[in-house]
């Protein structure tokens, strides 16, 4: 049942996403190539978060790094929505971005049952309490970036961000 939920969900996205897409790919056909690549790590302040809190807790920091331990994970989808995913057309664009996000969601998850054995005992909790707390943290950023990473929406954190703002005026 939530299989199916998680599929009508995708397709109503799909239905609101493309014409954004579609002008999105107007602006890649006309470009030469996006900016050069950058990357804030885990966006929405979650990299810059993790790291105050690293400066100010230093046990924080032994036990969890200065870097949240999935940023690579950020890191990688940010490639994909810096280009487009190298998506030509509107279609391909979406498929990509839901690929990106569902790739970020798995990665953190997958994090999370790396760390699970040592986490477990460093906050007294079992494997799977912490299994579980890593699958809701890549459920909220999946959820997260499928609602603010779209392309043309102004946000330094879009899809498609390496190249110029969609929306005619801009």
């Amino acid at each position: 049942m939530a299989q199916n939920w998680f599929q009508d969900w995708d397709q109503l996205g799909r239905g609101l996403e493309l014409k954004a897409h579609q002008a999105l790919i107007a602006k890649v056909a006309k470009a030469n190539g996006p900016a050069p690549f950058t990357t804030d790590g885990c966006s929405g302040g979650l990299s810059a978060t993790w790291q105050g809190v690293a400066a100010y807790w230093p046990q924080f920091a032994r036990d969890h790094q200065q870097q949240p331990p999935f940023e690579t994970c950020c890191v990688t989808h940010d490639r994909a929505y810096h280009d487009a995913g190298s998506a030509l057309t509107a279609k391909d664009s979406y498929a990509a971005r839901l690929r990106a996000d569902r790739a970020l969601q798995t990665c953190v998850a997958d994090t999370g049952k790396t760390r699970r054995a040592e986490l477990a005992v460093l906050y007294g909790v079992s494997e799977p309490q912490v299994s579980e707390a890593y699958e809701l943290l890549a459920d909220s950023m999946y959820y997260s970036v499928r609602f603010g990473g779209g392309p043309c929406s102004g946000l330094s954190w879009r899809w498609g961000y390496g190249y110029d703002q969609c929306w005619s005026g801009n």
